[in-house]
């Protein structure tokens, strides 16, 4: 145990945040003071740390086998201080086995359950941060004194003008979310707005929101698989936000075709989503993807953007 402790003694010295290691048995590493705080049960815990392992320790403070006190900004720092390289291009590859198990992992079943895993605990908690549309992307800050509520105002309004959105058009929502692209395109561009989501609160949500403000004739949202939409009905436009980072890599060109055949001749489709910054890695690595997979967003893939 002393070459790990002689291992964390430079990374400590050196950190950009006051960092301190409370080690199994009570011995203290670091200053009295310290803006991050970890508290050890056991020494693997330590030893993933000193290999730069911070997926693995994540997880041993999400179950309980090490404790963390801190500021996010400061643990933040200090997790990336710790990191032997870049976590963006030393993930595993995207090689046979990758592919065939992003191609296993999303079937229609499993993807419902990894939707609702994410997304279906509870509208209070997203409440606390979101806006409250509820839009869960990135928001356009038009303007530097913009509150978070009218940049995501401002970036729905930016996706429509993009889309050149006209009355009377069949727009369609691919991951609808929480309703707030498909009201504001029915009520400030007069489409007729169809959403699809997996999510059952979601659902629930925005039927709540369609029945509130008399929209039941404009607005449709269903519960309701991208696979199995029926190309018969055609849309004028499409948006997908947020959405194919949960498609799967093995499953792009089918999500691509599906949405060329519900598109009507000279329509128009938006697809926007976060892209990985390794050209060919399946996840990001040091842990830190298993760590998304398993606690915050099971089967989620994101594929360089010379991919998509």
């Amino acid at each position: 145990m002393d070459a790990l402790v002689r291992k964390m003694a430079p990374q400590l010295a050196t950190a950009p945040v006051d960092l301190a290691l409370l080690l199994p048995g009570g011995r203290r590493l670091g200053p009295a003071q310290a803006q991050v705080n970890l508290r050890f049960s056991g020494w693997p815990g330590v030893a993933a740390l000193a290999a730069g392992r911070v997926g693995q320790v994540a997880e041993d403070i999400v179950e309980g086998r090490t404790e963390l006190q801190g500021s996010m900004r400061a643990v933040m720092a200090a997790a990336a201080h710790l990191l032997p390289g870049s976590p963006v291009h030393a993930g595993p590859g995207a090689g046979v086995w990758a592919r065939l198990r992003s191609w296993l992992g999303h079937t229609r079943a499993r993807d419902a359950r990894q939707i609702r895993f994410h997304y279906d605990v509870g509208d209070e908690f997203y409440a606390l941060w979101l806006d409250p549309r509820r839009v869960y992307s990135c928001a356009y800050f038009e303007h530097p004194d913009m509150g978070l509520a009218q940049a995501q105002e401002a970036k729905l309004d930016l996706i429509c003008r993009k889309l050149m959105l006209r009355p009377g058009e069949r727009f369609l929502d691919i991951g609808a979310g929480w309703g707030g692209l498909l009201l504001w395109a029915a009520e400030h561009y007069g489409v007729q707005a169809h959403g699809i989501t997996l999510s059952r609160q979601q659902f629930a949500h925005v039927s709540r929101l369609i029945a509130a403000r008399g929209l039941q004739g404009r607005v449709r949202i269903e519960l309701r698989d991208y696979r199995d939409l029926d190309v018969a009905q055609g849309f004028d436009r499409i948006a997908s936000v947020g959405m194919f980072e949960h498609v799967g890599r093995a499953h792009l060109p089918g999500y691509f075709a599906r949405i060329r055949g519900l598109l009507r001749p000279g329509g128009l489709v938006l697809n926007h989503g976060i892209t990985a910054g390794g050209l060919d890695n399946a996840e990001l690595g040091s842990g830190i993807g298993a760590f998304i997979d398993r606690y915050i967003f099971p089967g989620g893939e994101l594929v360089h953007g010379s991919r998509v």
